[in-house]
């Protein structure tokens, strides 16, 4: 990786953390150069609009969340483990985020889901893409005989996420102490109603 590179990734970095506060629209390719103490002209050389910025944010986001969560999951046994460990990755790309306003995802989804646009629809393909991972996993707990033949597995990949975005809410939102363990109880519930019984 070249100097320049590791410059623009620095950059990023940063931009994600502050895109996680004040959203993608609230941060300026001018607001960034301040906050790095760059020249403007610099990012801009990097960027060249706000529109790219917002969206090099997103993808810069995505590829720290596939090599944090998405990956390592993907070294688990197929079926009930992989899905174990995506949600034991997820929750701690969570728990663990350095961004001060959260999950830049939760907070691009609050921002972008009514402005059309690229900027929109990207972030609409990340999490497209995020929800067939989670129903590819388990349609392989379904292959492996550990979830249930008929089971929907849309309707648990919707739920997983509905867990997360619950635990978001009530540890950053209401400092709910109980949270994490809240999310632990919900995550358990839901494998036990997929799981395969001796019936079916």
């Amino acid at each position: 990786m070249g100097k320049g590179d590791i410059t623009k990734q620095s950059i990023l970095d940063r931009a994600v953390s502050l895109a996680s506060v004040m959203g993608l629209d609230g941060l300026t390719i001018g607001r960034l150069a301040e906050e790095l103490k760059l020249s403007r002209s610099g990012l801009f050389s990097h960027f060249r609009s706000k529109e790219a910025l917002q969206l090099q944010i997103l993808d810069n986001a995505s590829g720290a969340f596939t090599e944090a969560v998405i990956r390592p999951a993907l070294h688990s046994p197929r079926g009930l483990a992989r899905i174990q460990s995506l949600f034991e990755g997820w929750l701690t790309w969570i728990k663990n985020d350095k961004t001060s306003g959260g999950c830049i995802f939760i907070t691009a989804a609050a921002e972008l889901d009514d402005k059309p646009g690229p900027v929109r629809d990207r972030l609409v393909e990340i999490q497209k893409e995020w929800f067939q991972t989670r129903r590819r996993v388990i349609e392989t707990g379904v292959a492996e005989g550990e979830f249930k033949r008929d089971l929907d597995c849309d309707q648990l990949a919707h739920d997983m996420n509905g867990v997360m975005m619950g635990y978001h809410y009530s540890s950053r939102l209401l400092n709910d102490p109980k949270a994490e363990q809240r999310a632990r109880k919900a995550f358990a519930t839901l494998l036990q109603l997929s799981k395969k019984t001796k019936t079916n």
